[in-house]
């Protein structure tokens, strides 16, 4: 039992390394993450900020911040499942799926290290919040650093959902930005949706985005006047949803992914 459980976690943290390292060794992927989330928040969320934001009651682009934040660890780690459906075509992942460890091992650690290689986009973020004078808020950006993996694995975990479901390549990376990109607009991202009625506030309600960028609020508002005009859930809501999203993508993405294996 010890011996199993040392080889699951040793083939653990070697998968989530592997990711780590190729990103480093992929400087141009890592400033392509710096400057999307610069594009939206500094070019999108100003001008929202100047022509919406101003009779809000609260600071409109650090409402924004938080969301791009949120968003971009959601994406990136959405985004960087999808290669393991490349790996696959060049049989890259059969030597991981052959070998005596866990699926959802395999998946959690590819998870793990996609989710680190998402935190460049982070750098983007609050570089441009610091050109643009947006209060970080002190205490109230470190709580919501603290709840960061959240984002990450809740994204990670719908990648890998999504490529149980698609077999290209091509297909994998244009459909993760088609999956995301809705959410942004529709989840509260960029823009309230506290007063969405009809069919945007049923999407809003199914899409896991809504319930992490509210999370994050929850936290980085928390004991401040604007807490009840930006958050619109309970946290424990926020927390549940996020929990029952994770397991429920993860569960049968992997199990899609792996029958796409034994099947290939």
């Amino acid at each position: 039992m010890t011996l199993t459980l040392g080889r699951e976690i040793n083939a653990l943290f070697a998968i989530a390394s592997r990711e780590i390292m190729r990103l480093i060794k992929s400087p141009g992927a890592m400033i392509t993450n710096m400057i999307f989330p610069m594009f939206f928040l500094g070019i999108m969320g100003g001008s929202l900020s100047q022509n919406l934001g101003g009779n809000i009651g609260y600071n409109f682009l650090q409402f924004v911040m938080v969301g791009m934040i949120v968003f971009n660890m959601f994406m990136g780690a959405t985004s960087g499942m999808t290669s393991l459906i490349a790996e696959r075509d060049l049989n890259l992942t059969q030597e991981l799926f052959v070998s005596p460890i866990s699926r959802y091992t395999i998946i959690l650690g590819k998870m793990i290290g996609t989710s680190f290689a998402s935190l460049t986009s982070l750098i983007g973020v609050l570089l441009i919040a610091l050109l643009m004078q947006i209060p970080l808020g002190g205490m109230q950006i470190v709580r919501l650093l603290l709840v960061i993996p959240v984002f990450c694995l809740v994204g990670a975990s719908l990648g890998i959902l999504f490529i149980g479901l698609v077999q290209d390549s091509k297909v994998a990376q244009m459909g993760a930005l088609l999956i995301c990109m809705p959410q942004m607009f529709l989840a509260g991202t960029i823009i309230p949706i506290s007063n969405s009625t009809g069919i945007i506030a049923f999407l809003a309600k199914i899409m896991p985005l809504t319930y992490l960028t509210d999370l994050a609020r929850g936290f980085f508002y928390w004991g401040k006047p604007e807490y009840h005009s930006v958050v619109i859930y309970n946290p424990a809501i926020n927390i549940i949803a996020s929990i029952a999203f994770f397991a429920f993508f993860t569960v049968m993405g992997t199990i899609l992914f792996t029958r796409n294996e034994r099947n290939k």
